[in-house]
């Protein structure tokens, strides 16, 4: 039987999440002479998808299409990936370190007695290893990681980090429907109440725009949100915010949140705690505006404001207004 790296692919809402690209495009590095095959998961008809994934590198997807898959949990998904890791038997697994990804790979790893590499930023070979470089003592260093035996390699990659390969519609693969009976679940959900269900995906947006305690209430987020709209990114928040009421704890980046990597990231009325420059240290570039010129978030930034946000805030959306009036 030929090697074979799996990546799995996760919906959100019926549409590939990007980060499962990036998990073909992390597969190619890990070995790009060998077949990658595609698991993807759901309730309903999941050819457009299967095909998505191919025309960003894969070479053959199995779906499984079944009702306990509608929604996402450990033991639906877990039953699917060890039934088709016994059938395919492949040399890798690669998953994107998103909440779902977080919670299922633990289980399969501890269930295989495998070991996990998780949170991977990037890839890379050396003397015939393949090497996994991921964040620790929140952001604040790195580690290198291999395998230390030549069983099967099972690692997350972080969204955003490792750059999806450019689509090509021309290709093709094999897509085969599977059947699995997913069964005895101990948990089913059977209705997921979205908050909020329009705009970016925060944990994969490139832009940014995050506010804290200094936005002040409910209706200063508003300026961020009309940012966010022209500049095509995503809304996120402070845990001060988020504990004032500002805005939904879905939106909280930091420690205790969710960690994000865009390409810009604008701290807005952030002063800069370690928990929530966490979640967002290893931003490309952070521009931080604040009133306080001795807030630590500036020791991070690259570029600094320092301001009313509620004058800054302003002239920046008009002059990106007008930016783009004379562009069009």
């Amino acid at each position: 039987m030929s090697e074979k790296i799996l990546v799995i692919g996760e919906l959100q809402q019926g549409v590939l999440r990007k980060v499962s690209y990036e998990t073909i495009a992390a597969a190619k590095q890990i070995n790009e002479n060998v077949e990658i095959l595609a698991l993807v998961l759901g309730d309903g008809d999941l050819q457009q998808p299967a095909e998505e994934m191919i025309h960003y590198g894969a070479d053959r997807v199995i779906t499984v299409s079944h009702a306990n898959l509608s929604n996402y949990t450990s033991e639906g998904y877990g039953q699917v990936i060890m039934e088709v890791m016994e059938d395919e038997k492949p040399s890798s697994i690669i998953m994107g370190h998103t909440s779902v990804g977080k919670d299922v790979t633990p289980k399969i790893a501890s269930r295989l007695e495998l070991g996990l590499i998780s949170d991977a930023v990037a890839i890379e070979k050396e003397d015939d290893q393949v090497v996994f470089t991921r964040p620790i003592y929140s952001g604040k260093a790195f580690e290198k990681k291999v395998m230390k035996d030549d069983g099967l390699l099972f690692a997350t990659i972080r969204p955003n980090n490792i750059s999806a390969l450019e689509p090509d519609a021309s290709r093709t693969g094999d897509v085969i429907a599977k059947e699995v009976d997913v069964k005895d679940l101990r948990t089913i959900v059977k209705e997921v109440i979205r908050k909020k269900t329009e705009g970016v995906d925060l944990s994969e947006a490139k832009i940014v725009i995050a506010g804290g305690r200094g936005v002040k209430s409910t209706e200063g987020f508003n300026a961020l949100y009309e940012l966010a709209d022209l500049l095509g990114g995503a809304v996120g928040a402070s845990r001060g915010a988020c504990d004032a009421d500002y805005c939904d704890y879905s939106l909280q980046i930091g420690q205790t949140g969710k960690v994000v990597t865009p390409d810009l990231y604008i701290a807005v009325g952030i002063s800069g705690a370690i928990q929530h420059m966490a979640g967002m240290s290893n931003s490309k570039v952070i521009v931080a505006i604040n009133s306080d010129e001795e807030a630590n978030i500036f020791k991070m930034a690259d570029y600094g404001i320092v301001g009313d946000l509620f004058e800054v805030l302003p002239l920046l959306i008009k002059e990106i207004k007008l930016e783009g009036a004379l562009v069009s």
